[in-house]
């Protein structure tokens, strides 16, 4: 399965977020230099981001944006599940009316679980989880 670039910058959004929490509303466009992705685009992603609580924004000359959960209680799996719309790997695994064989096929079950597996450890690594791997991991300029 190929994560779409919505899940993955969406975390990287949020990493970097987690990177900075108490430290004040961050603006979008300081993130979309840090992590080389358009403005325009995170701009996208943070909307349902907002809207499932895990983004709080923040009006006025010192505004931007802010988790709305410590990064302790938010995991890589909430987000990519959230921006992928699922945690199914295909349509038929959640909906068998989509495929006639739904009823007879082995892999469907196959599907399912790996799936489960997938996203059972994308849940069991939070977005502190990540920030402190980031400042253990050695530089690229150290290895």
């Amino acid at each position: 399965m190929k994560l779409t670039t919505k899940s993955r910058y969406g975390t990287r959004l949020m990493l970097d977020m987690a990177e900075h929490y108490n430290q004040g509303p961050i603006r979008l466009g300081d993130i979309a230099k840090r992590q080389d992705i358009s403005a325009k685009y995170l701009e996208q992603i943070i909307i349902p981001l907002k809207k499932a609580h895990y983004v709080a924004s923040v009006r006025g000359p010192k505004g931007g944006h802010i988790l709305a959960k410590p990064p302790e209680e938010i995991s890589v799996g909430e987000i990519v599940a959230l921006l992928e719309q699922g945690t199914s790997l295909v349509e038929c695994s959640e909906h068998a009316e989509v495929c006639g064989r739904s009823a007879t096929c082995p892999t469907r079950h196959l599907w399912r679980e790996a799936a489960q597996a997938m996203f059972e450890k994308l849940r069991s690594i939070t977005l502190a989880d990540l920030v402190r791997m980031e400042k253990t991991r050695p530089s690229s300029q150290e290895a």
